[in-house]
């Protein structure tokens, strides 16, 4: 019988050996909804500007051009989206509507669609065709419903409000799954308005009743990230360049900002102090226009340019929207297609040889076994290096078995459990004592992804010291290293 309770007992301690004891970090509010984590993993996808003012050529149509003019002889959605994949984008965002008031599908609540031009006898839904080829090609699909339309006789008043929620309805209901629903901050002024030719003003903050309209789409696209100002699943970053600021939180203040906010500087770098997660999206057309006009041929954004925004935007803790202005034939420019597959496999190659895999680093503190240093560098999203309660200063030391070349870093927080890095630097083994890695920006947030580039250094051992941070607790998840030629 003693026997029996030694055997148990022993079984009972290695059990209780096995177990992790050690509790995960406590969160910091705010924290992203499952939906922000997953739209921020996306990283790049694609815009696509079409419609009406392709054939006028013209930015922002006033809302009277005749629909006889939407007449594509070549329209290929699939032609798209082939580009958008060979160019490593993940989705793409469809101006459904823009400001003109033209649709790119045949709805039943105006005549002024693609029912009513030449293109295929007016039985065509580029919408439709769009969505199709998204799910024959396995990417993402989402639409932008432009909130101003110049072509609306009651745009301004209590009915045109009606028929924009009617137009998302029919939207949300038709297509499938979207990722996104995009809402353009712009909001009044002249136009066409049914004849009128007048100018008219809202309350841009309460004519939409955003509350409403978000509550619509979370009821009939739950998995869907609105995009607004203000969110509130991401926010516009304060200009249509595609960069953020390098100080870049994922955090605004609560119904502090809303379409047509003025103050939109802040929205590069986000609200130290925000309590609502809400990260950035950096918009940006691959040409100096949204939609197509000829005389921008020559002017497409470079490989390298685009290869910059990248680092100024999802390597800022941002993600990067990249858009296409569709021409006459209703295809992308060669131009186009060609410079964003070689910005993909420009990026591929600088950051493909992650000098730090397999590599365990020493850290200056370990919460414990299931928070080791080495879910930094085992390519697993989900798991995470943390550090003890109120530690929010550490290090972590790479050591090399002969010195690498390198010049770009990337770091990653779990952003499940919140942002919480304010401040680090960058250090090198040289000459016998550790020495700043000289990078010409500031090193203060990290967030979902934050990447350094700088001049090439020659070292045995790199090292990441955190100064400062939000709580208590630090918590990284993966850590890379690259040198680009």
């Amino acid at each position: 019988m003693i026997k029996k309770f030694i055997v148990i007992g022993s079984l009972i301690s290695l059990l209780w050996g096995c177990q992790e004891t050690t509790p995960p970090p406590t969160a910091i509010e705010p924290l992203p909804l499952p939906k922000q984590v997953e739209w921020q993993k996306m990283e790049t996808y694609a815009f696509v500007h079409f419609g009406l003012n392709t054939f006028n050529d013209m930015e922002w149509g006033f809302g009277n051009a005749d629909p006889a003019i939407f007449n594509p002889q070549k329209l290929d959605c699939e032609q798209w989206v082939q580009t958008f994949v060979n160019a490593g984008l993940t989705g793409v965002i469809l101006t459904a509507k823009h400001h003109d008031g033209f649709c790119l599908w045949p709805t039943k609540y105006t005549d002024y669609s693609i029912k009513n031009s030449p293109w295929k006898d007016g039985k065509g839904d580029v919408v439709g065709e769009l969505a199709a080829a998204c799910k024959k090609y396995g990417i993402k699909f989402a639409v932008y419903l432009s909130p101003w339309d110049r072509n609306h006789a009651e745009y301004g008043r209590p009915e045109y409000v009606e028929y924009y929620y009617n137009q998302l309805e029919e939207l949300m209901t038709t297509y499938g799954d979207v990722f996104e629903v995009w809402f353009d901050g712009a909001n009044g002024g002249d136009g066409w308005y049914g004849g009128a030719n007048e100018t008219r003003t809202i309350d841009r903050k309460n004519y939409y009743n955003y509350p409403r309209l978000h509550q619509l789409i979370d009821s009939l696209q739950p998995q869907a990230i609105i995009f607004g100002d203000g969110g509130p699943g991401c926010r516009w970053v304060g200009n249509e360049q595609g960069w953020a600021n390098p100080t870049n939180w994922s955090f605004l203040r609560k119904d502090k900002v809303y379409p047509g906010y003025e103050k939109y500087q802040e929205l590069r770098s986000g609200h130290p102090d925000g309590d609502k997660w809400v990260a950035a999206e950096c918009d940006v057309s691959i040409r100096p226009g949204w939609f197509y006009h000829e005389n921008q041929d020559s002017l497409v954004k470079s490989p390298e340019t685009l290869t910059d925004l990248y680092y100024r935007s999802v390597g800022h803790n941002a993600t990067l929207l990249l858009n296409f202005p569709v021409n006459r034939d209703g295809l992308i420019h060669p131009t186009d297609s060609a410079n964003a597959v070689n910005f993909y496999n420009k990026i591929r190659k600088e950051l493909s040889v992650n000098l730090l895999k397999g590599i365990t680093p020493k850290v200056s503190d370990e919460r414990g076994k299931a928070f080791a240093a080495t879910n930094l560098t085992d390519d697993n999203y989900d798991t995470y290096w943390a550090t003890n309660d109120s530690v929010v200063q550490a290090s972590i030391e790479f050591s090399f078995a002969q010195p690498q070349k390198i010049n770009r870093l990337l770091l990653q927080e779990y952003i499940p459990l919140g942002q919480r890095v304010s401040s680090f630097s960058v250090e090198m083994w040289q000459n016998n004592q550790w020495e700043p890695v000289v990078i010409d920006e500031e090193t203060t947030t990290i967030g979902y992804k934050r990447i350094l580039r700088f001049e090439t250094i020659n070292t045995s051992k790199l090292r990441v010291v955190i100064h400062e941070a939000r709580g208590a607790a630090l918590c990284l998840n993966n850590i890379e290293a690259f040198f680009a030629e």
